[in-house]
């Protein structure tokens, strides 16, 4: 039985993914790299210590690597932060996950001012055990980092008991160098044969179906033995 959820955030809770790839791909043409939004939007998911590497050498981050994040950290504040927006019924998923006795981390790779401002727009203030963000850890996902402080701030319960929750391949990736079950979100945007290729075990539309799948049978959730992903239904429209 699932005790634990580790949340991701971006993409996961809070519809997100396109501001951030349209504010890295502007910042990108600041500092002179003219990069297609859908490249871009490719590599969502990772933290700037990952993503700038895709598309930048080492000489080139040597001298304007750390510039170029503050000033797509300052852009997406100002211009992005203020239109995103939850997924429905986020706060909801939370209130039960608590009700029925789970313990619940969020994993971000967001920096702290930001996720402060995710919990907010979801209002699960309270409704969470631990958080995480960037500025804990040493390297961002795909690296297990991120999940690995969660899980220390969770009490380093057994990883049988555990799943992830996350939109891009990169959190399943990071979750199975931890031996940790992902589910997969389709709501950030990533094509279900990415998401199952990196290890997700199941895939769901978003926030609301992963919280009826809980009403209907919290035993087993958030598995279907019925093998109903959602992905099938997507796929076919």
């Amino acid at each position: 039985m699932v005790e634990n959820v580790i949340f991701d955030v971006d993409g996961t809770l809070i519809d997100s993914v396109d501001e951030h790839a349209e504010a890295w791909r502007r910042s990108f043409i600041e500092f002179g790299r003219d990069i297609p939004f859908a490249h871009v939007r490719s590599q969502i998911g990772k933290g700037a210590d990952q993503l700038l590497p895709v598309f930048f050498n080492d000489e080139e981050l040597e001298r304007f690597g750390k510039d170029l994040d503050e000033y797509r950290s300052a852009l997406f504040k100002r211009e992005f932060l203020p239109k995103v927006r939850p997924f429905p019924r986020v706060k909801e998923l939370f209130q039960q996950l608590r009700k029925r006795g789970r313990k619940v981390a969020l994993a971000s790779s967001a920096n702290d001012d930001e996720l402060k401002r995710y919990v907010e727009l979801c209002g699960i203030d309270g409704l969470f055990e631990a958080k995480t963000n960037k500025e804990e850890v040493d390297k961002s996902k795909p690296h297990p980092d991120i999940f690995e402080a969660a899980l220390t701030k969770l009490g380093k319960p057994d990883p049988a008991t555990v799943v992830v929750v996350g939109d891009t391949p990169y959190d399943a990736l990071a979750a199975g160098k931890l031996h940790l079950s992902t589910v997969g979100m389709l709501c950030g945007g990533f094509r279900p044969d990415d998401l199952r290729t990196a290890g997700c075990r199941t895939l769901v539309k978003d926030p609301a179906e992963l919280l009826r799948r809980l009403e209907e049978d919290p035993e087993t959730w958030p598995w279907d033995a019925a093998s109903r992903d959602t992905s099938k239904d997507e796929e076919s429209r």
